[in-house]
C-alpha cells in the first residue's frame, strides 16, 4: 500500500527547471531511498512534500490526499529533518523538543512523555540538559531526529542526514532510522548521494537534473542496467550523454 504518491510533478525556479515530470509511490513502512548527485532536484522534493514550496504542476497525495489543499492534520504526519540544522543552538536539547511539541499544539504531560521516549530511542536522555551547541554532529541528528518523531509521523523525511558525519557514526544513523520502519510502522524517504547507505532491497527513485533515471529495488536497478553493483549502475545513469551534451551546446548557440 502507497503512503506517498508524486505524479508528473514539476517545478520551475527563474530560469531553472529543478523537476521534470517526477513520479513514484513510496510503500508504507518502508526505508524508501531517493539517490542522486547534489543538484539532481532531492531537496526541491523534499520542499515540496513538506510544503515549504507550493505545487506548481502535478501532485503529491499522502495518505491519499492531495498536498496542494492538506489540512493542518495531514501535515501534521509528515515529520522533518533537514540537510541543514535547524536546532536552536542557544537552548538545550529538552528546550528544543519542548518548543517542537507546542508548535504541534501537545500539551505538557504529553510532551514531557514523548521527551523522553524519543531521545531515550536515540541514546540521548542523558544529554537533554545540555545546550545544542555542546553536542558534536552526530548527536545533533540524532536530537533532530527525536525532535522529528515527537508527534509521532507517519512519514519522515531526511534530507542528506549524514552529510559531515564520520561513516561510523553515518551508518548508525542509518541503522537507527530503518529500525524505526520496523518497529514503529514510520515510512521513511532517506535521500542521498552516498550509495553505501543502501541496501539490496530497499526501493530506489535514482534521480539525475530533475528526472527520475530509475525506480525500482537496489538489485532491480543493477539488474536492469548490466552492472553488477549500485556505484557502476549509478555512474551510467548519471551519466550526461553526449547526444543531451549536443543538444545542450546547440541550444546554448542560439
Amino acid at each position: 500500500m502507497s503512503l506517498v504518491e508524486v505524479d508528473q510533478l514539476s517545478h520551475h525556479y527563474p530560469g531553472k527547471q529543478a523537476l521534470d515530470n517526477v513520479s513514484f509511490r513510496i510503500e508504507k513502512g518502508r526505508f524508501h531511498a531517493l539517490l542522486g548527485p547534489n543538484g539532481a532536484g532531492k531537496t526541491t522534493l523534499f520542499s515540496l512534500i513538506s510544503r515549504l514550496f507550493k505545487v506548481q504542476q502535478g501532485d503529491i497525495r499522502v495518505n491519499g490526499h492531495s498536498l496542494r489543499n492538506a489540512p493542518a492534520e495531514l501535515l501534521a504526519e509528515i515529520g522533518m529533518v533537514f540537510q541543514q540544522s535547524t536546532l536552536d543552538m542557544d537552548l538545550s536539547v529538552e528546550q528544543n523538543l519542548d518548543y517542537h511539541g507546542c508548535l504541534h499544539g501537545m500539551g505538557g504531560k504529553l510532551r514531557k512523555q514523548r521527551i523522553e521516549e524519543e531521545l531515550r530511542r536515540v541514546d540521548m536522555f542523558d544529554a537533554r540538559k545540555q545546550k545544542v551547541r555542546a553536542l558534536n554532529g552526530g548527536h545533533r541528528r540524532r536530537v533532530e531526529i527525536a525532535r522529528a518523531l515527537i508527534h509521532q509521523p507517519s512519514l519522515l523525511l531526511l534530507d542528506e542526514a549524514t552529510v559531515g558525519l564520520d561513516p561510523q557514526t553515518r551508518a548508525s544513523l542509518n541503522q537507527h532510522v530503518r529500525g524505526l520502519c520496523d518497529s514503529q510502522g514510520v515510512t521513511v524517504l532517506w535521500s542521498t548521494h552516498l550509495i553505501e547507505e543502501i541496501h539490496a532491497t530497499d526501493p530506489v527513485t535514482l534521480m539525475h537534473q530533475g528526472k527520475v533515471r530509475a525506480n525500482a529495488t537496489a538489485e532491480e536497478v543493477c539488474q536492469s542496467c548490466g552492472t553488477e553493483s549500485l556505484v557502476e549502475a549509478f555512474a551510467q545513469l548519471t551519466a550526461v550523454k553526449k547526444t543531451e551534451q549536443a543538444q545542450q551546446s546547440e541550444g546554448a548557440s542560439l
